[in-house]
């Protein structure tokens, strides 16, 4: 009898450890992992908004809600690079002279092979040319693929949710706001059902998104995220 009673209790010892190991370590390892995966989305999502800046600033200021569209401007597009040779002397700059008049006196030069103006301008040293470098050379790691941009890190497949708003302040001045975001339950599902669920309701609480987002359509942010 007493060692059925021993082994009740030393099995009720065991599950106790058991409880207790696991409610010590459940938030430890689901903190890790979601710092782990958090880090990934993040990454994505910062990728999103210099892509989108990148975009408004070749599209008269607004933004698109279209992956695919937005993929395909990081694939193709090209933005303008200003080679910057030699600068105006304060003389010139006292005299009247901009970087626009400048390249005027020089462009005309070319145009008729007569360098005098030039000459007597001081501009001989003068240069600004305008390149065009592909959007992939110049704000991505060499090797980004395009094509991951929209898909969501430890997210099974799932694409990032992207959402964009073109409105008129009460000054007449246009607005163009995105956002792109990503919930929670998309790639922190199958980890700890509790903590996912602890972590949901604090946020909600908070009054603040269950996820990971970037820009706001709401209010403009600068397009920060709500990570920053």
């Amino acid at each position: 009898m007493k060692t059925v009673i021993n082994l009740v209790l030393a099995a009720c010892v065991v599950g106790l450890i058991y409880i207790c190991y696991g409610s010590v370590m459940g938030p430890i390892n689901f903190d890790k992992e979601r710092a782990l995966r958090e880090k990934a989305i993040i990454a994505r999502l910062i990728d999103i908004r210099k892509a989108q800046q990148e975009y408004r600033g070749m599209h008269q200021g607004a933004y698109t809600a279209d992956f695919d569209s937005l993929i395909d401007f990081v694939k193709t597009a090209k933005l303008p690079f200003i080679l910057k040779v030699g600068s105006l002397t304060d003389a010139q700059l006292e005299a009247g002279m901009t970087e626009k008049k400048a390249m005027a006196i020089i462009n005309k030069a070319k145009k008729t092979g007569n360098y005098k103006e030039v000459e007597k301008e001081g501009l001989q040293n003068f240069r600004r040319d305008t390149m065009w470098v592909a959007v992939l050379d110049t704000i991505f790691q060499k090797g980004f693929n395009a094509d991951s941009l929209c898909y969501v890190p430890y997210g099974n497949g799932a694409k990032f949710e992207m959402a964009v708003r073109k409105d008129t302040m009460k000054s007449g001045a246009p607005l163009n706001l995105f956002q792109a975001q990503v919930a929670y339950d998309v790639y922190l599902e199958g980890i700890n059902r509790q903590e996912l669920a602890n972590l949901k309701d604090m946020q909600s609480k908070l009054g603040k998104y269950c996820g990971l987002r970037v820009g706001d359509i709401e209010q403009p942010n600068n397009n920060a995220g709500n990570w920053e």
